[in-house]
């Protein structure tokens, strides 16, 4: 299979975070012209066209357009396909294909390009044979090519324009507006780090210090962006705070909070397990700085009433953001569905996500950590119980990790949340053990720990989903793209 490369301006160079091919092909874009502001607008502007993830048969591109001219108040991009591509999904614009011409146009929030500023946009979309990037574009009906140019004038001067303040580039979408753009809506979004929503605004966490008990909510800094870190900051200084609640970003309320004992009883008061520090896991997103959930050995957090999710042989899908180097051998470090009276109900009452190096229910290649599927009484990472050779150690800093299963079908996928695509890691029929086809899923909720409140093990936790349906590869890839793209480091 051909891996495409990335297509680029000479006059605006960039590094794409989602970049994955290895080397770079140039295209001169330029000579945008709107709808000019008086006769003697001058016009330019660069594309920057990046197919940010490949994979058989699909791909994803980004395309970031810079206005190097006057302000526009719209813009109109065309280009046409050289080898049968289609584009299947959108986002940030709205696209339209008639044979090999493609156009994208604006949306309400992102038409207004001021003077050296851009707006972005991004598509998926299938090929055959070969996948080559368009070598050619236009803005507004006027084809780019190279500069910034201006019309003939009267006698008559032309009025200098005013300096233009340009605004921030408007957020893409996140990672919940591509799975309900894929038709497999998130029903659960927990992030302590960053909105999951291009539009959220709202609460992202909340924090308890210990110098008086008091609590506060962390909220995204902005539509789509980072969590506001500073009110943490400034609200812990000199004292130290616990995480007490990961708030749910859809509107259906499945908040995390600490977890009660069940079949095993934590160390908090009450059986309760801890809470984590909320300091324990800096990091930075999307150019802040910003603190996951440190799980130590008998931390956990779980909802075991919720709204919406999975239940029985119901599909879904999840995917979280977790430290790759920070894992262990207890259980369980789980991200997903559980049983919803914290107790072991039998084989298949869990689907859930799970990263460490346990050997006791299940393998794969190397000495780990590995990416399994807690399906309740075993660590699946393949067909088999067991060892599964497909299955390889993965522990690159920051890692996306996805579980999801529909009727007699399950998957794992994983990859470096930094940069590249998603590797199929398993993708075939439930396990080979009797109790797991149809599952038994309850609907439950855990974070950090395993269904029967199992508290033995350590991670960090960044961010994570949980959707209604069985997603595509082509709508985890495209999430995947847009992870790389928030440059956690």
């Amino acid at each position: 299979m051909d891996r495409e490369v990335p297509l680029r301006t000479t006059h605006h160079p960039r590094r794409r975070a989602a970049l994955i091919a290895a080397a770079a092909l140039t295209l001169t874009a330029a000579g945008l012209t709107g709808t000019q502001l008086a006769s003697a607008a001058a016009a330019g502007c660069s594309v920057d066209y990046t197919v940010s993830s490949s994979w058989p048969g699909g791909f994803g591109a980004n395309v970031t357009v810079t206005n190097l001219g006057d302000p526009v108040s719209s813009w109109r991009l065309g280009w046409t396909f050289s080898a049968g591509q289609t584009v299947t999904q959108y986002w940030n614009t709205t696209l339209t294909q008639t044979g090999a011409a493609v156009t994208a146009v604006n949306v309400s929030y992102n038409g207004a390009i001021g003077t050296g500023g851009s707006t972005s946009f991004g598509f998926n979309g299938s090929w055959t044979g070969s996948n080559p990037a368009p070598t050619s574009f236009t803005l507004n009906g006027v084809t780019c090519t190279g500069g910034v140019s201006t019309p003939p004038t009267t006698s008559t001067p032309s009025p200098t324009t005013s300096p233009t303040t340009t605004p921030p580039p408007p957020a893409t979408n996140a990672p919940c507006d591509i799975y309900a753009a894929g038709g497999t809506p998130c029903v659960a979004a927990h992030s302590t780090t960053r909105a999951l929503f291009r539009a959220y605004t709202g609460r992202l966490y909340q924090v308890r210090r210990a110098s008086d008990n008091t609590t506060r909510d962390i909220n995204a800094l902005s539509a789509g962006g980072p969590a506001d870190s500073a009110v943490q900051d400034s609200f812990c200084a000199n004292t130290s705070c616990l995480i007490t609640v990961i708030y749910d970003q859809t509107p259906r309320g499945n908040n995390l909070t600490q977890a009660p004992p069940g079949g095993f009883s934590g160390p908090a008061p009450g059986g309760y397990d801890n809470l984590a520090d909320a300091k324990a896991a800096p990091t930075t997103v999307l150019g802040h700085r910003a603190y996951g959930v440190f799980v130590a050995p008998g931390t956990g957090y779980r909802n075991n009433t919720t709204n919406g999710i999975a239940k029985g042989d119901q599909p879904e899908g999840m995917y979280a953001i977790f430290d790759g180097t920070h894992y262990n051998g207890g259980c369980c470090f789980d991200y997903g569905n559980a049983e919803t009276n914290s107790r072991d109900n039998g084989n298949g009452t869990m689907e859930a996500i799970y990263f460490g190096n346990n050997k006791v229910w299940g393998t794969g290649t190397g000495n780990g950590p590995w990416i399994m599927a807690d399906l309740e009484n075993g660590l699946f990472s393949g067909v088999n119980p067991g060892y599964n050779a497909n299955n390889p150690s993965i522990s690159h800093r920051y890692l996306t990790a996805i579980v999801k299963g529909e009727p007699n079908h399950w998957a794992i996928r994983g990859g470096n949340a930094q940069s590249g695509s998603l590797n199929t890691i398993y993708d075939g029929k439930r396990p080979n053990a009797s109790g797991y086809n149809p599952m038994k899923k309850e609907g439950a909720i855990i974070l950090g720990i395993g269904g029967d409140n199992s508290h033995g093990a350590a991670g960090t936790f960044y961010e994570g989903v949980m959707t209604s349906g069985y997603p595509s590869n082509a709508t985890e890839d495209a999430v995947q793209a847009n992870i790389t793209a928030a440059g956690y480091r």
